[in-house]
């Protein structure tokens, strides 16, 4: 038994375009973790880049107000002393510092999702919630991750990457690979952007260059990708060495795609778990996400998103998210709920696994 409770400092907000989804998540979390457990020290990164530990009322946090509720907050930053495992507070111009045991990072897209604290945390030595630097930076590129997939024979829809430079040299090359390669419909997407922001659905050639200025606005490198037609699900994987992965979710999306307004915002899209698929074919599925999973080195957490083609029911890859959302609502604590682990035992089971 181990003596105590453990200290898990739960990470949210950033310097990313997905601020505000990280609020509501980290809500959540802080909010069902297990407190005859675990001490939670929640801490906030401003879109600035400050980070304070954050002691005020949790209701403040999903409309930013937290920001302004100056008496309750500390300015800290993560000790990367190794010896030290340590949050350190200043107070009065004083340095003090806390020893931690965890950290859960709530932080969705750049700066947060992509690998960048994941390796302060590798520095500092302190076990972080989820996936490592590595495999966290290699899922946040798409580029990168398609290519990954393609080496390891996953299967996926087609795809085109191009950076801004080489673009800017030749677009018509870029519209001309597009499509001979992908066709249209297509997407176009920034490879490093996270939740489908900056994303367009492309329809014929005329609407390319559009498209790709609004992803160059986000990166440096987009990628293109052959539309699929087919039914959108996902599934949620958590564990180390031995990963579990939970039921089959399928999303009607109530936009022409699953996008970020559609995700978050209007809250219309319809979920079904289990996805309405044969049994067969839910475990093809799961499967399927669990050798992803491995290929991209993920460990503690992941969701995998997945295409099942109309015309011949093939499963096809599409992404992997590495924080997914965690608000009650999320798809990753609602597909473990139905195999059975309510989201408080989700959460203890995600710090234990970081904690090993």
């Amino acid at each position: 038994m181990s003596m105590g409770k453990k200290t898990v400092v739960v990470l949210f907000g950033g310097v990313s375009s997905e601020h505000e989804v990280s609020l509501v998540s980290a809500g959540s979390v802080i909010n069902n973790i297990p407190k005859d457990k675990y001490e939670v020290m929640p801490v906030g990164i401003t879109r600035e880049g400050n980070w304070y530990y954050y002691f005020g009322d949790l209701g403040n946090l999903a409309d930013s107000s937290w920001e302004q509720d100056k008496n309750n907050l500390i300015p800290c930053f993560i000790s990367v002393f190794q010896s030290q495992g340590a949050l350190g507070l200043i107070k009065q111009r004083q340095l003090g510092y806390v020893g931690i045991d965890c950290v859960f990072p709530v932080l969705h897209g750049k700066n947060g999702e992509d690998g960048t604290v994941q390796g302060m945390l590798q520095l500092a030595d302190i076990p972080c919630v989820g996936c490592g630097m590595t495999s966290s930076a290699v899922c946040m590129d798409k580029a990168i991750t398609n290519a990954l997939a393609d080496s390891a024979g996953i299967a996926q829809a087609k795809w085109l990457s191009v950076m801004k430079y080489d673009y800017d040299q030749n677009p018509d090359s870029f519209a001309e690979q597009c499509g001979r390669r992908l066709g249209y419909p297509c997407f176009v997407k920034p490879a490093n952007a996270g939740s489908s922001v900056g994303i367009s659905k492309v329809k014929s050639m005329a609407e390319l260059a559009a498209a790709c200025e609004l992803a160059f606005k986000h990166d440096q490198k987009i990628i293109a990708e052959q539309a699929i037609d087919g039914m959108e699900v996902e599934t949620a994987i958590f564990g180390n060495d031995q990963p579990t992965a939970a039921a089959v979710g399928e999303i009607v999306p109530c936009n022409e795609f699953y996008d970020y307004d559609a995700k978050y915002i209007a809250g219309t899209s319809q979920l079904h778990i289990p996805a309405r698929l044969e049994r067969d074919k839910q475990e093809e599925i799961q499967r399927l996400a669990l050798r992803a999973y491995k290929t991209f080195g993920c460990r503690g957490i992941a969701r995998i998103d997945f295409f099942v083609q109309k015309s011949d029911g093939m499963v096809l890859f599409n992404e992997l998210n590495t924080i997914p959302g965690f608000t009650s609502i999320s798809m990753y604590p609602k597909l473990f709920e139905a195999i059975g682990v309510p989201y408080p035992d989700l959460l203890d089971k995600l710090i234990e696994f970081a904690l090993e």
